[in-house]
């Protein structure tokens, strides 16, 4: 099968080409994003893979099938980017990877967690400088604290596992609870009783439009005052602006995240001899009491030879038709 790989990096075309040993496809690398003006790269290809932030949408999906395309490898869980009924309707058969590593997310969640409340990022920084004063660093302890969980997953069920050796108290809201978390201890609770009784509240569903900005101002008028918030997830979640006016009523306390909604135009490449025009993000980084990193919680060894593995997978399965590989349909979208 020939595949065109958009939104390459070189660790991904390291891991795609160590997994297709295993496969034999033939692989295209392709630097750019997928979008309206790129997708011509596509022309001829039987399958095209691509990530969190290209662009799978109706116009894009109807020039790679009038241009050959038969299959969409999406090397990530989240298929919010897809335009399921545009892709059902060209003959489109989208697959992805489900699970890769819910360690890697859940422990890049905690690491957000920690630096946050013991302000490591500002100390590296003062330190940097020879600055060794610790006031304004104090933080708390996590032991005791109420740790509540939107989404209860893989990755959800593993950071409260994590976060039930902190010893803290664990709240959960899934419309479809895991027996495995109510085995951790954790109690499952409506979202609003979530957002109310929690010291922390950590994101880990999946963006429908359901989910759209599922943190709003009325959830976070309903937050513990100086609540911590953390979004690994997808970035539409948050409505960044409802954040920002909390940050500045101190209602929220703690803002960390790996997302941002309108990350395509930043994230996963070097801007730094740029000026970057998004106002709403560039005010986030302004707060102490902010720490963003650039959708990297995915970014381990393991986790990214486990998405090159599964996603060769899949174009394998397809092609044998032996109904192996992981695919996404419109009835997923709750």
């Amino acid at each position: 099968m020939r595949v065109a790989v958009f939104s390459t990096k070189r660790y991904d075309e390291l891991a795609l080409r160590a997994a297709n040993e295993d496969h034999g496809h033939e692989l295209a690398f392709c630097e750019p994003r997928l979008t309206r003006e790129t997708v011509p790269l596509a022309e001829g290809f039987d399958a095209v893979c691509a990530f969190v932030n290209d662009d799978l949408s109706a116009n894009v999906l109807v020039t790679l099938a009038r241009g050959g395309t038969r299959l969409v490898l999406l090397r990530c869980a989240g298929f919010n980017q897809v335009d399921l009924s545009t892709a059902e309707q060209v003959g489109i058969t989208v697959a992805r990877v489900p699970a890769y590593s819910p360690h890697a997310v859940a422990e890049h969640t905690v690491g957000l967690m920690l630096a946050l409340n013991r302000k490591i990022h500002r100390a590296y920084a003062r330190t940097r400088e020879s600055n060794f004063s610790i006031d304004g660093f104090m933080g708390f302890d996590f032991v005791g604290k109420t740790v509540g969980v939107v989404g209860t997953g893989k990755i959800g069920e593993t950071l409260l596992g994590i976060m039930k050796g902190f010893g803290c108290e664990l709240l959960a809201t899934d419309p479809y609870p895991n027996p495995e978390v109510e085995r951790l201890g954790a109690e499952y609770v409506e979202p609003d009783t979530l957002a109310a009784r929690s010291d922390i509240v950590s994101l880990h569903c999946p963006l429908t439009p359901q989910t759209f900005h599922l943190i709003n101002h009325r959830t976070l008028s309903l937050m513990k005052p100086g609540a911590m918030l953390i979004n690994t997830s997808r970035g539409a979640l948050v409505d960044a602006s409802a954040a920002i006016e909390a940050l500045k009523d101190g209602r929220l306390g703690y803002l960390g995240l790996d997302v941002y909604e309108e990350e395509s135009d930043l994230f996963f490449q070097d801007l730094s001899d740029r000026v970057v025009t998004d106002d709403t993000f560039m005010r986030l980084l302004t707060f102490p009491n902010v720490l963003v990193t650039s959708h990297q919680a995915f970014f381990t060894q393991e986790a990214v030879a486990n998405i090159a593995r599964t996603t060769l997978a899949n174009a394998t399965s397809f092609e044998a038709d032996d109904g192996q590989a992981h695919l996404v349909t419109r009835d997923m979208v709750a």
